[in-house]
């Protein structure tokens, strides 16, 4: 028999017969307690996949990892801080430091500024779905095929051959181009193109989720405004932003985040060269291109730091939003 349809009939079948199971075993078991008990301790059994999930693929893994970071190359010894030593002390591991943060400044500016701006722009007019699909659509692509994408808008060919990129084909006619995109010996340009393929990619998502939250702003409120006399500009700066910010603030966070984790964007378009190194892929290389588990596994705690202190002020927020309603 064909093992994919084994794997089928056991994905259809077996998955929905192990849930089943555990519902009824876990009634069964509830029944040995006494009933006053047995409210206080369904939760935690309803939750005891789940918890255990977690554990096995999140909080052990990272436990693991951070043992595996105060071992060397090998992991045959305990190195202690050394790996951690090094990465503060590498060039090519704060470049990419520094390239993350350009990541974070610049897609939160540029992902947020758009989304906020089409959002408005697109609230009242008659093809709002329409313009709000096309902007959103890039989010359904993969970050591998928007790499691929941008790759040819990005296509170089030397002076005089033909253009097979969109933006050199343009260009040169204008007198301009060719101009070599990505292998530019500046690594602020060459990584703002990467981040200019990543807005592209979630400005949609910022968009989709800042006109959801306009739709709440009671529209009386702004034709008062108006019949005040405010234009609307004021009517936005007055009104629209203060009611947003706590939307912009979580759509900004997530973004933040998908900044520190860049990967497949750099990985497909440069792999990192040209300047344009970041964390995630600095961590995947030197795991699995140059073995050494130790320095990886001390990269990839710099980076959970860092994601950390975001998620802990979004965690909190959510807290004092929950604590006014």
């Amino acid at each position: 028999m064909d093992p994919r349809l084994i794997t089928a009939v056991i994905v259809v079948v077996g998955v929905p017969a192990v849930l089943v199971g555990y519902i009824v075993a876990t009634e069964q078991v509830l029944r040995i307690f006494p009933g006053r008990v047995q409210p206080r301790i369904r939760p935690w059994l309803w939750l005891a996949p789940a918890l255990a999930f977690l554990f096995v693929f999140l909080i052990y893994p990272t436990i693991g990892t951070a043992v595996r970071s105060l071992q060397d190359q090998l992991g045959t010894k305990w190195v202690g801080l050394d790996n951690y030593a090094w990465f503060f002390s590498d060039n090519g591991t704060l470049s990419a430091l520094k390239n993350n943060v350009i990541w974070v400044v610049l897609l939160t500016v540029l992902a947020v500024g758009f989304g906020l701006l089409i959002a408005v722009l697109v609230d009242r007019v008659r093809y709002e779905s329409i313009a709000k699909s096309v902007i959103f659509m890039p989010l359904a692509i993969s970050g591998t095929a928007a790499s691929v994408i941008w790759l040819f808008m990005f296509a170089y060919q030397p002076q005089g051959a033909a253009q097979t990129g969109t933006l050199n084909a343009v260009l040169t006619p204008l007198g301009v181009g060719p101009v070599p995109f990505l292998t530019v010996s500046n690594f602020s340009f060459n990584t703002i193109l990467l981040v200019i393929v990543s807005t592209w990619t979630w400005t949609g998502f910022c968009m989709v989720i800042i006109s959801a939250a306009l739709k709440g702003i009671n529209p009386e409120l702004l034709e008062a405004a108006r019949v005040d006399g405010a234009n609307e500009w004021q009517v936005f700066r007055g009104i629209i932003l203060p009611l947003l910010t706590p939307t912009l603030a979580v759509v900004s966070t997530t973004i933040i985040i998908t900044a520190l984790k860049a990967f497949d964007i750099v990985y497909v378009m440069t792999n990192g060269n040209f300047d344009t190194q970041v964390i995630a892929n600095e961590m995947y290389q030197v795991m699995f291109n140059f073995g050494d588990f130790g320095r990886g596994s001390a990269v990839a705690i710099v980076l959970m730091l860092a994601i950390i202190p975001v998620m802990a002020l979004n965690i909190r927020r959510f807290q004092a939003q929950e604590a006014i309603r």
